[in-house]
């Protein structure tokens, strides 16, 4: 890496479970990106999903991450509990602060994208690091149309730029087509709503912070 940032894809999400969808598209957005590492940011709590009853606790949640990043530079992470931080502005302030020596960049679906502006300071978000969106069936459209990508008007790049990231001014938003996939947590939990208990008396250590979670 000839003593150059660390080149780092941030994608957040619940994880409840991890599967095979979640693996392609990081793999791709890896390649897209010219990405060093990607951290799976497995959530202790999403503030737009309170009281979710289907969601499996933070040690299976990250166990089951762990398990599908298997022999890839993806590193699943439990950071955000450890950093008692709420909201994702606030997560990726600190992730800055705490190290420096990395190029960060937010990685999200399309639906994401559409609902953006729902999310706490989400301007703020924009402007502490580039945004790769990914598509996603049936999202797309909402996401163009949505008040979010208003807002960035022509600060969206062209795909071709996309490699190009660490030298972007924010905000910054770029676009990527990934084929797609059919796979998701939801049927994953219909299929095998207690798949959790098979972690229960495991422990499993943090990829990112080498912490232990019992």
């Amino acid at each position: 890496m000839s003593g150059r940032p660390v080149r780092t894809g941030l994608m957040g999400g619940s994880f409840n479970p991890a599967h095979r969808g979640h693996r392609a598209i990081s793999l791709f957005a890896m390649e897209a990106l010219g990405l060093d590492e990607i951290w799976w940011m497995v959530s202790p709590g999403n503030p737009l999903k309170a009281g979710a009853r289907d969601m499996a606790p933070l040690k299976a949640r990250l166990i089951s991450a762990k398990r599908m990043a298997r022999r890839s530079r993806i590193r699943a992470t439990a950071i955000e509990s450890q950093l008692g931080t709420r909201y994702t502005v606030d997560t990726l302030a600190a992730l800055r602060k705490r190290f420096p020596k990395r190029s960060f960049i937010w990685l999200m679906g399309a639906d994401n994208l559409a609902g953006f502006h729902h999310w706490h300071r989400w301007r703020d978000i924009a402007r502490q690091m580039p945004i790769a969106v990914i598509a996603r069936p049936g999202y797309d459209e909402a996401a163009i149309s949505g008040p979010a990508m208003a807002w960035f008007g022509h600060r969206v790049r062209p795909r071709s730029q996309a490699s190009d990231w660490t030298r972007w001014s924010m905000p910054a938003l770029v676009q990527l087509r990934f084929r797609p996939d059919p796979r998701s947590a939801t049927a994953l939990r219909r299929g095998d709503p207690d798949w959790f208990l098979d972690y229960a008396d495991m422990i499993v250590r943090d990829a990112v912070t080498r912490q232990v979670l019992a």
